[in-house]
């Protein structure tokens, strides 16, 4: 591992995000030998992954820029929060308005699913390159913190893959362009986290804002998709599954940070 935090920030982006990238492609592979995925391990997963993604929002993105955004931190992380939030909102209702394959409601339901998996992981793509910037740029991000942020969305990125894979081949595509198709919707936060590594690399200054930004739209990603889709099986899986993620984050981040 010291190898690995050796690197340069937009090495270490990259590598980190091929990894949430590759458990994407894991989740939608599925579709090649499985018909459908159990609802209760299903809700398990995406829960847990709700619960890491919620302590990594704050350990590795709002606590850090907290303590470096100065006397108008209050301000910075307000806004910038607001804006990451709005972000995952205004994707969401511009998914929901597509126009795509009108004459058939599934088809266009598997559109907007694809659009909708493949736009959020764009921020989340930018939460990882955020973090392991700032710590290669020498910010008060621990590593173990931007290490589970990452861990927690390759986590959540697992059962997108097959969310977006399933619906394909449910509506007659063939088992290798759902799966391609799948895997494609995550493959943007590979850019994503090398573009916001580079960016908190060269301009510092933004680091905050970048940092409480990420933080808004991991939040609205939580609330949005995982809860609302853990909860539809039972409401105490889905709460033992958040607390046992969060749960884990925290434990790693005090004991290792």
């Amino acid at each position: 591992m010291e190898a690995f935090y050796n690197l340069d920030g937009w090495l270490q982006a990259l590598i980190a995000t091929t990894f949430t990238w590759a458990l994407t492609a894991a989740g939608a592979l599925l579709v090649v030998f499985c018909k459908k995925v159990g609802t209760g391990t299903f809700a398990l997963m995406m829960s847990s992954a709700a619960g890491i993604m919620l302590a990594s929002t704050f350990f590795s993105l709002l606590l850090p820029a907290i303590e470096m955004s100065g006397e108008f931190s209050y301000l910075v992380l307000t806004c910038g929060f607001v804006l990451g939030g709005l972000l995952i909102i205004v994707t969401d209702v511009v998914s929901g308005k597509l126009n795509l394959f009108s004459g058939n409601a599934n088809k266009r339901s598997c559109a907007v699913m694809c659009v909708a998996v493949t736009m959020h992981n764009i921020p989340e793509g930018l939460a990882v390159g955020v973090a392991f910037g700032a710590l290669s740029s020498g910010g008060s991000v621990e590593a173990v913190a931007a290490v589970m942020l990452a861990v927690g969305i390759g986590i959540q990125n697992f059962p997108e893959g097959m969310c977006v894979a399933f619906p394909l081949r449910a509506n007659g595509m063939s088992r290798a362009k759902s799966f391609f198709i799948g895997q494609l919707s995550g493959a943007v936060e590979i850019v994503a986290g090398v573009t916001g590594a580079l960016a908190v690399t060269f301009v510092t200054g933004i680091l905050p804002w970048a940092l409480s930004f990420s933080a808004g739209a991991m939040v609205a990603v939580v609330a949005s998709e995982l809860i609302p889709e853990s909860f539809s099986s039972g409401k105490i899986r889905a709460t033992a599954g958040i607390i046992a993620g969060f749960a884990l984050m925290m434990i790693l981040d005090l004991a290792f940070g």
